[in-house]
This record gives C-alpha cells, sequence and structure tokens, in this order.
C-alpha cells in the first residue's frame, strides 16, 4: 500500500506480506476476480481526515492450492471504507477495519 508519489519496489510480485497493525491501526485483505490482475484498487476511508490509499491486484500463494487474485491494504486506521478500482471506477465494497486486526472482504464477483 501506498500513497501518491511512493513506489514500492516489491509492489505486485505476490510476495508475503507483513501488517504493522496494532493500536487504532488495522489492515484488510480483499480477494478479487482475476480480471483485476495488475489493477489498483483505492480505499477512500468514509467521513475521516486521512487520505485514500491504493494497492496493487496480485495473484497471492494460498497453504496449499493455487494463488489467489487478492490486494492487501495494511497500515489503515480504524474506520469504514469505500473501495473502488483506480482511478475512477465506481465504489464496489465497504468495509470496516478495526485496529489491531485484519479485516477480510470478497470484492462482487469474485466467488
Amino acid at each position: 500500500m501506498h500513497t501518491h508519489g511512493e513506489d514500492n519496489a516489491h509492489a505486485g510480485r505476490g510476495a508475503s506480506v507483513l501488517l504493522d497493525i496494532g493500536g487504532d491501526v488495522g489492515a484488510a485483505v480483499v480477494a478479487v476476480p482475476a480480471a483485476l490482475l495488475g489493477a489498483e484498487v483505492e480505499a477512500r476511508p468514509v467521513g475521516a481526515g486521512h487520505p485514500p490509499v491504493h494497492a496493487g491486484v496480485v495473484a497471492r500463494p494460498l497453504p496449499g492450492g493455487e494463488p489467489r487474485p487478492s490486494v492487501v491494504l495494511g497500515e489503515l486506521p480504524a474506520g469504514t471504507y469505500e473501495l473502488c478500482v483506480r482511478p475512477d471506477g465506481p465504489v464496489r465494497l465497504r468495509l470496516t477495519v478495526t485496529g489491531g486486526a485484519v479485516a477480510e472482504a470478497t470484492w462482487p464477483g469474485a466467488g
């Protein structure tokens, strides 16, 4: 995950993700349809004063199974977020992030 103006040299490689959560900071993992591989998903906070964040959709390996397309949004302040495909896609999912926890969700059409 990054805000505008930053580049992550490891993004999009399907590697493991280390999440720095706790206190009032959580994260979200969202399963998405394969058609979104390579897209950027943006999480827009609802009614909060912090900026939106975005991360790339990559195929991440599951234990004992095939890779699954997903997006990991780490270090999100607790609150409610609307998710869309960047740059200007419609809101497709709404989720609530709790501090110290990882919210899990499934994008519409991801099965």
